[in-house]
């Protein structure tokens, strides 16, 4: 991704974010990350136990309230940033919210879980494995939202770990090892073409090379997926240049619930190309 297709200086792009209030890693991934010429502004919903109880309150009493005051930071595009949360109801009821936060920030709006199921399915792979921070309740969600593309989750496992806050303060290394130690088996037998690493508080995407070295295979993770699906959606909002005024491959509906927001196009800065 070239920051020099992104705007900057006062023509800044505003990026939202809506993470759970206890998440301490999506931030910093995102800051390190987004091309030159993006700001990010953040939005927090009430969380602190990653479990279906506490997901299932951060939906019904915090999502839309915090949805509506990121709103009034006029963001271009918005970004759900929980990928359990977006699958614990199901990828119909994950595209409904995204419909209703972009009505209340007037901004379309990308899903975690949608854009890493987007990301699964460009790789071609059919059968992939999955490490995550959850306990097990979780993880069904996860499979569940990730097989109804038809693709097969042939091992899933977690670190059971319920205070989301801890979740975060999980080393990389720990990251590297445990990925190994789960899904090792089945990258050595060849049973699983990709591996995902879930959870946007999760330290994964900076050890995602690390990953992919070790078990041999290539790596999606949430905020890498979701990153990435946000800056493509950024940039179709841009009045881009003749070379590059194509659509990119990851924009679908699964991707980001983005209905038809009017907006007008800003205008691509001088000299940019």
């Amino acid at each position: 991704m070239s920051p020099t297709h992104l705007p900057k200086s006062s023509s800044l792009a505003r990026v939202g974010l809506m993470i759970p209030s206890s998440n301490t890693m999506m931030e910093v991934d995102f800051t390190r990350d987004l091309p030159a010429g993006t700001a990010l502004h953040t939005a927090r919903m009430y969380m602190e136990d990653t479990t279906p109880a506490g997901e299932n309150r951060m939906l019904d009493e915090f999502a839309l309230p915090a949805a509506r005051d990121l709103g009034t930071a006029r963001p271009d595009v918005v970004v759900f940033g929980c990928t359990s949360a977006g699958a614990l109801r199901g990828n119909d009821y994950d595209a409904e919210l995204c419909q209703r936060i972009s009505e209340l920030t007037g901004a379309p709006v990308v899903s975690t879980i949608g854009a890493v199921r987007t990301a699964i399915e460009a790789s071609g792979a059919a059968s992939i494995g999955v490490i995550t921070p959850y306990i097990d309740e979780l993880n069904e969600k996860i499979r569940a939202s990730i097989e109804d593309d038809g693709i097969q989750v042939a091992g899933i496992t977690g670190l059971g770990i319920t205070d989301n806050f801890a979740i975060a303060e999980v080393e990389p290394d720990e990251i590297v090892a445990f990925a190994v130690r789960a899904l090792g088996p089945l990258a050595a037998a060849g049973t699983i073409d990709l591996v995902f690493a879930s959870c946007t508080n999760f330290g994964a995407m900076a050890v995602r090379p690390v990953i992919a070295d070790r078990l041999g295979l290539p790596v999606v993770t949430s905020n890498q997926a979701v990153l990435a699906a946000a800056v493509a959606r950024l940039r179709t909002l841009w009045s881009h240049p003749p070379s590059t005024t194509s659509a990119p491959a990851a924009m679908t509906r699964r991707c980001g619930c983005w209905p038809p927001v009017v907006r007008k196009p800003r205008s691509w800065p001088a000299g940019r190309a």
